[in-house]
């Protein structure tokens, strides 16, 4: 129903008035199967929002959503060098080990950010319990709005610099058949895209107690691997064990370990909710 509002009153609400509708989105949500429970349990708070005298630019701790020119920027340190990947981003001080860069902000915000835009969240890959047949379960394959990926960062003059996400990402050394014999011979087999698609995780109550956002508890932002709780994934299902580690991280152009670069989400437009036209 808050969905609904929002699609049929977009262009009449102010971006502030629509970040107010759009961040309890982000903190609700329901689980078809209950995962494991966390460790930890990091609540979701509201965060502290602020708006540009123009209104084209909202931050929240650790981002900034260029609302006019459709994009969400997330401060991020690179944190991978070299190895095998299972993530793209993870949430700071999580999985640093299996990924290229840790966001500063929270995923949850992240989710938020993203509606802002209108992007639409699906849902991870997961099992879902079929009604009315006790013990059978179904496969549900990851779905959600089309986000574009990229890095910023310093070129060698110390511009800013816009790459996709795939610039450094390429197939692991180990492996067999026509692909790895090319490699030998020099030849990158690069990442094939940078459009991730916007799962939104999953929230999870327990009790009386208050929310939580699931990716990051277990910090899984933009994901490779399949975990299921993922706020962005690929639409293919790829195990974390590993015989699923297959990509590994490009440093070509990546900064060193611990510098500052902003990942930069664009959700594609042609995948958004559409507004309603007022009559």
């Amino acid at each position: 129903m808050m969905y609904s509002m929002l699609r049929a009153k977009w262009e009449t609400l102010s971006p502030g008035r629509i970040l107010s509708v759009c961040m309890p989105l982000a903190l609700m949500g329901i689980l078809s199967a209950e995962p494991e429970k966390a460790e930890t349990t990091p609540t979701v708070e509201k965060p502290d929002i602020k708006m540009s005298e123009t209104g084209e630019e909202l931050s929240l701790p650790g981002l900034k959503i260029q609302v006019k020119e459709h994009y969400v920027d997330v401060d991020s340190k690179v944190c991978l060098s070299e190895g095998f990947l299972e993530l793209i981003a993870c949430a700071k001080d999580t999985k640093e080990h299996e990924s290229i860069i840790a966001v500063q902000a929270k995923a949850a915000h992240i989710h938020a950010a993203l509606l802002l835009l209108r992007a639409q969240p699906g849902n991870p890959a997961m099992r879902k319990p079929i009604e009315g047949q006790e013990g059978r379960w179904v496969d549900l394959p990851p779905r959600g709005s089309k986000v574009d990926v990229f890095l910023v960062v310093e070129d060698e003059n110390g511009k800013p610099v816009e790459r996709p996400i795939s610039d450094f990402i390429m197939k692991g050394d180990e492996g067999y058949g026509p692909e790895f014999e090319a490699r030998e011979k020099g030849a990158k087999i690069p990442f094939p895209t940078h459009t991730f698609l916007f799962a939104g995780s999953h929230v999870y109550k327990q009790g009386e107690g208050p929310p939580v956002y699931l990716a990051d508890v277990d910090g899984n932002v933009i994901s490779i691997s399949t975990f299921g709780d993922e706020l962005l994934c690929l639409p293919d299902v790829l195990g974390h064990g590993n015989e699923g580690l297959v990509w590994a991280v490009d440093s070509t152009h990546l900064p060193e370990i611990g510098t500052k670069v902003l990942l930069r989400l664009r959700p594609q437009q042609s995948d958004a909710a559409p507004a309603e036209k007022k009559d």
